[in-house]
């Protein structure tokens, strides 16, 4: 046997270089799509068969199956879809899945492409240091697509020669005699080789070169292609560990739809595969793929890309009508056992980063429109202390407290997450929304900090048993109308925000309000004082109120400002809204 150590470790290296030419085409892929990202995923909402064909276009987008399941647990988990809606495109991701195996086997087995990979990162490796950031993601898409291919060039290489080492051979060949039980082993071994490399397709192009190699034959590779399917299951149900359990539903449906697939494929894998066989046998010269001669075995990669393709699209017609029993026997096996437990969490960013740093941006801001649906309810239970029994009033004081202590969590883990994707390779564009939304968290803590310390002063308020004279009340009820409605305006334009900015008229027009409201207050405050209405230390609390409602109408024009991507630095810009 002349296959040393060194021969292996360079299999190793050649296998890291196909995986990391797969994740920085991937990565420039998605880079490029961009927003256009964003709008694939909108259609996961509309129904099962949109949600194939979104699953699809994301996979094929994103060239990992992987990287979208994980991605749509993420987005169960945030719940930016429900578990049904995420059916559709985890069965779209596995068709999509296959585009890779076909892209594999026609580039690397039946055309030369590595002098083709090399010109084009010579072509594009330019552009990463003088083009436009467009132009920059598509470059680094190419410069990925280019050592992907390499690193399959590579690996062809460094797989052991048949004729070299026949012991080696001899003994994969012992375990190919079992009959049905070989396919079983097999369809095992697929699996673990998935786990092994986190990526399905890094599986398939080992199950490739394997049988271009003629280290095993085209039905060991089938068993293997449907192993593979079952490991690709395995990082999303990882992944929704620390989910929710409309997350662990997802990841279960997946694993359970692919070992349905794979046990009827099972059953049914010799007379699919002398289909398959005949089919390829029509549009080739080189006669069955089942021959051992090298035009057969490369043959035989196509072969093998058109029954991982075949197979699940079958798969997805065939259980299509059964999606909902599937369903139902998931979520008797996934229960969810704490429906309380998970009222305060965040929802949108604790199943970690996301495949792209666009998909990413897109969860923590989700984030920070749930933190702003928090600071309007802190801002009812603040009103509420006003016009309230004295049990009620309690109980609106402890809830503010609580809901400031769930703001300082918040902010400590947005910013967090803010900061690890800021980590990555970023284009311009989405280093201005990390800074903006930064900002936003920041004002919004500040939020409610101000609603915590007012709660605070009223509780003094009770304790001292001052009371503030009628006219006082109403005035404060009506400044909280007033910042309330800016809250709203807010949060609307939190959802409107396309993410090209926003138009500041309407905040502009809303902060001149919340400042002329506590000019005429102050004005009020200070007569009562003269004419001795309420005790000293009744208009210091008083002042207090409007002190501190103003800085949280600040705050929230703050929040407007960082929306719209711009900043307003005098007075005379904010007198536009009058």
């Amino acid at each position: 046997m002349t296959y040393t150590f060194f021969d292996f470790l360079q299999l190793i290296g050649s296998l890291g270089i196909f995986i990391f030419g797969m994740k920085i085409f991937s990565d420039g892929l998605q880079k490029v799509a961009g927003s256009k990202l964003r709008s694939i995923l909108k259609g996961m909402t509309k129904n099962r068969l949109s949600g194939i064909v979104t699953g699809f276009g994301a996979t094929t987008v994103t060239q990992s199956s992987t990287t979208t399941t994980v991605m749509v647990v993420s987005f169960v988990n945030a719940g930016l879809i429900t578990f049904i809606e995420s059916t559709g495109v985890i069965m779209g991701a596995n068709i999509g899945t296959t585009v890779t195996a076909w892209m594999v086997s026609i580039f690397g087995f039946q055309m030369q492409i590595t002098p083709v990979a090399v010109s084009l990162i010579g072509i594009f490796f330019p552009f990463l240091f003088f083009g436009r950031e467009k132009l920059k993601n598509l470059a680094e898409a190419m410069i990925g697509f280019g050592i992907l291919f390499i690193g399959l060039e590579f690996i062809k290489d460094a797989v052991p020669n048949i004729q070299d080492n026949p012991e080696m051979f001899a003994a994969l060949d012992s375990f190919t005699g079992f009959g049905f039980a070989s396919m079983l082993l097999f369809v095992l071994v697929g699996t673990l080789l998935t786990l092994l490399t986190q990526s399905s397709s890094a599986a398939t192009a080992i199950t490739l070169v394997m049988l271009f190699q003629g280290w095993i034959n085209f039905p060991i590779a089938a068993a293997m292609i449907l192993g593979e399917n079952i490991g690709t299951t395995v990082t999303a149900n990882i992944a929704a560990i620390i989910g929710n359990v409309h997350a662990k539903r997802a990841a279960r449906f997946h694993l359970i739809f692919n070992v349905i697939g794979v046990v009827w494929m099972l059953l049914l894998i010799n007379p699919f595969l002398n289909g398959i066989d005949y089919i390829m046998q029509q549009f080739t010269d080189v006669g069955s793929m089942f021959d051992a001669t090298e035009e057969a075995r490369a043959a035989a990669t196509l072969g093998i890309s058109l029954f991982h393709t075949t197979f699940n699209v079958l798969n997805v017609i065939l259980l299509f009508a059964f999606v909902p029993a599937i369903i139902r026997f998931v979520e008797r096996i996934q229960k969810d056992k704490d429906k309380e437990g998970q009222a305060f969490r965040l929802q949108y960013i604790s199943g970690g980063l996301m495949s792209s740093s666009e998909l990413s941006i897109a969860q923590a801001f989700k984030e920070i429109e749930l933190f702003a649906k928090l600071i309007e309810k802190m801002h009812y239970s603040f009103s509420g202390l006003f016009f309230k029994k004295q049990k009620k009033q309690e109980k609106f004081l402890k809830k503010i407290e609580k809901r400031e202590q769930i703001t300082d969590n918040i902010e400590l883990e947005i910013s967090e997450y803010l900061t690890r994707i800021s980590s990555s390779n970023l284009s311009s564009e989405a280093n201005r929304r990390i800074r903006s939304m930064h900002s936003m968290v920041n004002d919004l803590e500040r939020i409610g900090d101000l609603y915590y310390q007012m709660s605070k002063t009223f509780e003094d308020m009770m304790d001292l048993d001052v009371a503030l004279p009628k006219e006082a009340v109403v005035e404060v009820s009506e400044y909280l109308d007033v910042i309330l409605k800016a809250i709203k305006l807010m949060r609307k334009n939190m959802a409107d925000l396309n993410g090209q900015g926003i138009s500041l008229d309407k905040a502009i027009k809303m902060e001149n309000q919340i400042n002329a409201t506590r000019d005429k207050m102050k004005n009020a405050h200070y007569l009562r004082l003269e004419e001795g209405v309420y005790t000293p230390q009744a208009g210091v609390i008083f002042l207090d109120y409007i002190t501190r409602l103003e800085k949280i109408g600040d705050h929230i024009f703050n929040v407007q400002e960082a929306l719209a991507g711009r900043k307003l630095k005098t007075h005379s810009e904010m007198l536009v809204g009058r």
